[in-house]
Parts: C-alpha cells; sequence; structure tokens
C-alpha cells in the first residue's frame, strides 16, 4: 500500500521541522513538501496532489477559509489538518464550516499529531478535547445590535468574504493597499474583532451586516414626487460608485441602493421595489440577464434597464425577452443617456396604475 504523502504548511522553519520530525517517524507518512506561504501551498497542492496537508492558518498571503473552499472543491479526497496555536471554538466553527478535517493545537504533545493524522486520513474528524469541550458548553452568544457599517466597509466585507488579498481589495476598490489596510482596521473596530477570519465569521452568522440600509421614506408607498429608487447591480464597486455619482447629477432626488451580485440585488428588490435598475449583463460568474427576470418577477413595475461593455445583438434580444426596457453600452452611458432613462422612468410612474 502506497504511504500517505503530506504537504507542510507553516510560515516557521522551526515549526516545520518538529512537525516533520513527528510524522516521519512513522514509515506510512512521507513529507513531500515544506513551504511558508499561501502561494506556495496552492502550487505545491498542485503540482504534487498530496493526500494530506497539514497548515497553519496565520501564514502570509493565506486566507484559510477561501482557500480551504477551494481545496475542497478541486480536490475532494484530499485531507486537510490544521495545526494552530489559536485555541479559539470562533476559528474552529469557521473553518469547520470551510470544510477541514481536524484541527491540532500547537502546545499538544506531537505524538498527539500522529493520532491526528491517522483520525483524519481515516475519514475521521479531530478536534482538540478542550476545545470539544468548550463547543458542548458553549453558550448561545447574546443578541446583538448589528453595526452600521458604511458603504466601502460593507463592500470591504464581501470581499474578504470571497477570499481576497489586499493587493485584490485594492484593486477591486481602486484604493492603495496602506488605504485598504486602514479600511480594514476600522472595519475590525466596527465589528468589535481583530483578524480577518473572526470578520469572515461574523458576516456568516450576522448576514444583515451586509445590506443595505433601509432608505429613509423611500418605498413605492411613501415616495414624495418626483423621488426615485435605482439600484445599480454590478460587480465592479468603482463602477458602480461612478454610476452613482452620474444619477445623483442628473436625477438629485435619486436614492441609490447597490448590489454587486444576484443575491443582494434580489434581497434590495424585495425590500425596496426600486423604480429603476441598471444590470451589468455579466456579474462575474452571473448573468445579469438571469438577474433581470428574476428582478421583474419579485418586482413587475421595476423598469430593468441593461448595461454592458460587450454590444452584443443575441444579448439585446435575451434582455428584452427577459423583461429590460433599454439595453445600453457602458461607453455611452453620459448625463444625457442616464437623464432620458430617469424622464421614462419618471413618465411610466405618473401613468395609471404606478
Amino acid at each position: 500500500m502506497a504511504n500517505i504523502r503530506i504537504v507542510l504548511a507553516d510560515d516557521h522553519a522551526v515549526v516545520r521541522a518538529g512537525l516533520r520530525n513527528a510524522l516521519t517517524g512513522r514509515q506510512d507518512l512521507d513529507v513531500v513538501a515544506e513551504v511558508g506561504n499561501g502561494p506556495d501551498l496552492l502550487a505545491a497542492v498542485r503540482e504534487l496532489l498530496p493526500d494530506l496537508i497539514v497548515i497553519d492558518v496565520a501564514m502570509p498571503d493565506f486566507e484559510p477559509v477561501s482557500a480551504v473552499r477551494t481545496f475542497k472543491t478541486e480536490y475532494p479526497a484530499m485531507r486537510i489538518l490544521v495545526v494552530s496555536a489559536y485555541a479559539d471554538e470562533g476559528y474552529l466553527v469557521g473553518l469547520l464550516g470551510a470544510g477541514v478535517d481536524g484541527y491540532h493545537l500547537k502546545d499538544q504533545p506531537l505524538a498527539d499529531l500522529q493520532l491526528a493524522v491517522q483520525r483524519v486520513i481515516e475519514g475521521e474528524r479531530w478536534i482538540p478535547a478542550q476545545l470539544v469541550d468548550r463547543l458542548v458548553h458553549r453558550q448561545p452568544a447574546a443578541p446583538r445590535a448589528t453595526p452600521a457599517l458604511t458603504r466601502r466597509q460593507r463592500e470591504l466585507l464581501r470581499l474578504l468574504m470571497q477570499g481576497f488579498d489586499n493587493r485584490k481589495i485594492a484593486q477591486a476598490m481602486d484604493l492603495s493597499v496602506k488605504t485598504v489596510e486602514n479600511h480594514l482596521t476600522s472595519l475590525y473596530r466596527s465589528l468589535a474583532v481583530e483578524s480577518r477570519l473572526e470578520a469572515t465569521n461574523f458576516a456568516m452568522r450576522y448576514p444583515e451586516v451586509l445590506r443595505d440600509p433601509d432608505p429613509v421614506g423611500v418605498t413605492p408607498e411613501t415616495n414624495t414626487e418626483g423621488l426615485l429608487t435605482v439600484l445599480l447591480v454590478d460587480d465592479n464597486p468603482r463602477y458602480r460608485e461612478q454610476m452613482a455619482r452620474l444619477i445623483g447629477k442628473t436625477h438629485p432626488l435619486s436614492k441609490v441602493v447597490e448590489a454587486g451580485d444576484i443575491a443582494d440585488a434580489l434581497q434590495l428588490t424585495e425590500r425596496i421595489h426600486p423604480h429603476l435598475a441598471f444590470v451589468d449583463v455579466v456579474l462575474r460568474d452571473e448573468d445579469g440577464i438571469q438577474c433581470t427576470r428574476r428582478i421583474k418577477a419579485a418586482s413587475p413595475a421595476t423598469r430593468v434597464v441593461l448595461i454592458s461593455a460587450y454590444p452584443d445583438r443575441e444579448f439585446r434580444r435575451l434582455g428584452f425577452n427577459a423583461g429590460a426596457v433599454a439595453y445600453l453600452d457602458k461607453k455611452d452611458l453620459d448625463v444625457a443617456a442616464v437623464r432620458q432613462v430617469i424622464q421614462d422612468t419618471l413618465g411610466s410612474m405618473s401613468e395609471p396604475g404606478h
């Protein structure tokens, strides 16, 4: 029977040496690679296809929750054992939810590590007894008020949940890495957490923190004359910000809410029933035409304008079939075009039945 092939991942060479010594004491275990950061781990897994990875969650350039989910999707047979210094049930719950097979504490005897590996390889879960006890006796968290995050903080938290590192966040939000670091500090303070993993766990536990606040006094029943609710659905936060400014400049009595994907768009649609929605045809891996169809099903009176950087005739046909009232090229969206769309929407609101 072939030996179990293991990749060790920890940013401290001394720790890796201790782990290696503990594991190579068994003849059926082979440590085939050692790495010290996230990118090197990903490269080693893809090249070597190990049976087990033993990882520290606090490595540089490594987002544990998203990485574990990726590994479990791409390599479902591979087992994952976390070896961590954090005896925190919050970390444990988050990582177990992501799909890790075991969680071992660094302050435990190295002999226990061999047992942890054995159990994980056999398909069992490994959790230290002291953490099991904490989980069993864990008290339900006391209800807490959902912190009011700014629009930028909500966008930042969404990107954290997708596993973006600071560099990718900076690119997505058109900010410097230093500015992102400052915003992260502010976000952690608002959430009363201390790390990316804790922030992600918080958002998973309290998903309402990601929702845009209800527009005050803006519903189809309470609108004052000329007041317009507009939904922007685009996966590029910088473009949404530009569009929001353009709409505000064109029609100051607009209340703009934003969504980066279909799920957020439908949540907002069902809550506020916007008068107008601008929807990008391509939403990362999602379909803006399908988003249009679902918005119209949830709020038939909403006028949907599809926007795209790809002026494709077939997209246009499918969009109109889905219920869109217009299909516009992004490069043609200027003050005049937006003003015309808003005027058409305001005109439709004055018609009988609206």
